[in-house]
């Protein structure tokens, strides 16, 4: 694997990005909205109900400004502001948190297309970096491509996203295809409405739609937590006999979650969290492709026994053929409803890792910029819009309706080596047979290489291993036989989290993994406090070096992982720790 620099943010762009936002936000002020630019924004977003447009829906009228003119203009940020009855500032200031969001001056011109290139760990090993390089300048006038940060498609590596289009296994003749058919279908249309309801989900795996769904029993376990048939407690005592947890990557128990919501007053939310933007994990992509009424379910349980009265999901901009895909099941299940269902909102994120961190995700739902809150007060006391809130992982609730349907016991007894559960694997790297690997909880990477993924490909050894993504940290192959769970690879400086295990070879280096990771850490920084902002940039420096100052690192690990607001930058030093550990031949000394 080549060691890539795409994500590299050098020290001095951390100023001068705050610096370059606020001279934006210097020039608008006071700035009065044009007649044309106020038509634009209303044709898009509609007239203001009476009340005002809800604040909450800023992302979401951003996302139809960028999605129509392909780029954010400075005028029709200030109409927005006017429209909205908002700072002009703070339209700016959430604006420019989101890299999927383009501000230009009004006399740029929008590029018309963009495509992103992943160049996560799992995809830079695919050859990423080297198509990146290969496409510049070669899609035609106005086609831009960039850099981008790891899109869930890690089995399918390298993978691009052609404007609104995922393209897998991608190489440079199938990106052009995708260019050229994705201009035609602008020119056809030309741009008369937002791009991702111009045409119909690209997803080529057939799934249970609504009605198939039913026929097969579905919802009736919901209707029947619902009309009172089951009882709430029976659910939680199940949940608690399976030791279900969550499988975002907290691992916290689930049943005493909901518990804790119980406790709380009415009204109460419910947020589902499905931006996995961890490199290397693709498993609530996977389950949500080809069963989305089976977590739809799951979540309407959850809803019941929680006592919850709304739902808000929050999907990653990277899938948009399952923003279309669920957006239509929703409407499916709203318009024959099995039961009294909730209110349930589909909401869309912006290309912000950092909102897979559950307070920067309800930052984010309240259509604000996504920085983690300081805690307490916690999210089940005060979470989305100041209400008591139940976060909760996507494939946490994919398993309920199983549970619950097979038993608890079904559930535990599946797990090996003296642990419970299953866990869902997202394999990708130098494996024959990269892909989502249902396993017990509990099996070793060797196992799961051997048993689930075909072996290694052909001509490569089990080097080292990522169990956890980015964040997890690397292990070597002499350590192929730990048992992999929420709890068992603490002492190891390692944690599974999202179960994502990357896989690399005697052809790569722990080094250039741990690099990628680094990188893609100070890229993904909120920015909001200094140790995480200024450390992940600092760190990754240091570490392109031949040798590594490991007194350096020290020092900056020590103070990421002990003054950073939330996980990324605790996490940050993790690949960086294990490296010096276990891979010290790499770097140049020992720890």
């Amino acid at each position: 694997m080549q060691s890539t620099s795409s994500f590299f943010v050098p020290l001095a762009s951390i100023g001068h990005a705050s610096a370059t936002r606020q001279r934006r936000v210097n020039q608008l002020k006071g700035r009065q909205s044009e007649t044309q630019a106020l038509a634009d924004v209303r044709a898009l977003i509609g007239a203001a109900p009476q009340d005002g447009h809800p604040r909450d829906l800023l992302i979401e009228h951003l996302h139809l400004l960028n999605d129509h003119h392909g780029a954010l203009f400075e005028r029709h940020l200030v109409a927005l502001a006017f429209e909205m009855r908002l700072p002009v500032a703070e339209v700016v200031e959430v604006a420019s948190f989101y890299h999927h969001f383009d501000i230009l001056r009004d006399d740029e011109v929008a590029p018309a297309l963009t495509v992103r290139v992943c160049n996560s760990i799992s995809c830079a090993m695919a050859g990423g970096k080297a198509l990146h390089q290969c496409l510049q300048g070669q899609l035609g006038d106005g086609v831009r491509v960039v850099p981008a940060p790891c899109m869930g498609r890690c089995e399918q590596a390298p993978a691009a996203l052609v404007g609104q289009q995922a393209v897998v296994q991608a190489t440079p003749q199938t990106i052009q295809h995708a260019v050229q058919e994705a201009l035609e279908r602008f020119e056809k249309y030309t741009k008369n409405r937002p791009l991702d309801l111009v045409y119909e989900a690209q997803a080529a795996i057939e799934y249970v739609a609504f009605d198939a769904y039913c026929a097969q029993g579905g919802y009736a376990l919901a209707a029947a937590v619902v009309n009172g048939e089951e009882s709430a407690e029976a659910v939680l005592a199940a949940l608690e006999r399976a030791h279900l947890r969550g499988l975002g990557g907290a691992g916290f128990p689930t049943a005493r979650k909901w518990r804790t919501m119980l406790a709380h007053p009415a009204p109460k939310m419910l947020a589902v969290n499905l931006d996995e933007g961890e490199p290397g994990t693709f498993k609530d992509r996977y389950y949500l492709e080809r069963d989305p009424h089976r977590f739809l379910e799951g979540m309407l349980i959850a809803a019941q026994v929680t006592g919850t009265q709304a739902c808000y999901i929050y999907l990653r901009d990277e899938y948009p053929e399952l923003r279309a895909l669920l957006t239509r099941e929703i409407e499916a299940l709203q318009d024959n409803p099995p039961c009294p269902l909730p209110h349930i909102v589909l909401r869309r994120g912006a290309g912000a890792y950092i909102c897979g961190e559950g307070s920067a995700m309800l930052e984010s739902l309240e259509g604000k910029r996504g920085e983690p809150r300081l805690r307490p007060p916690h999210l089940a006391d005060k979470g989305l819009f100041g209400l008591p809130t139940l976060v909760q992982n996507f494939e946490t609730l994919y398993w309920i309706r199983d549970i619950l349907d097979k038993g608890a016991d079904w559930f535990e007894h599946l797990g090996v080596h003296g642990y419970g559960g299953l866990h869902s694997y997202s394999v990708s790297g130098r494996v024959r047979l990269p892909g989502m690997k249902l396993a017990p909880a509990g099996i070793s990477v060797r196992e799961l290489i051997d048993q689930h993924c075909g072996g290694m490909a052909d001509g490569h050894e089990l080097y080292a291993y990522l169990p956890g993504g980015a964040s997890g940290g690397i292990l070597p192959a002499s350590l192929a036989h730990l048992p992999m769970d929420f709890d068992s690879l603490q002492a190891y400086g390692c944690f599974m989290g999202s179960a994502a295990v990357i896989v690399l070879s005697q052809h790569d280096r722990a080094r250039d993994a741990a690099l990628n990771a680094l990188e893609f850490f100070a890229h993904e920084s909120c920015g909001q406090c200094t140790p995480c902002r200024v450390g992940t940039v600092r760190a990754a420096a240091l570490m392109q070096a031949p040798v590594w100052d490991t007194a350096a690192l020290d020092d900056l690990t020590e103070v990421l992982s002990e003054g950073s607001i939330c996980g990324l930058g605790q996490a940050a030093p993790h690949p960086i720790r294990c490296v010096q550990r276990y891979f010290s031949h790499e770097i140049g000394g020992a720890l």
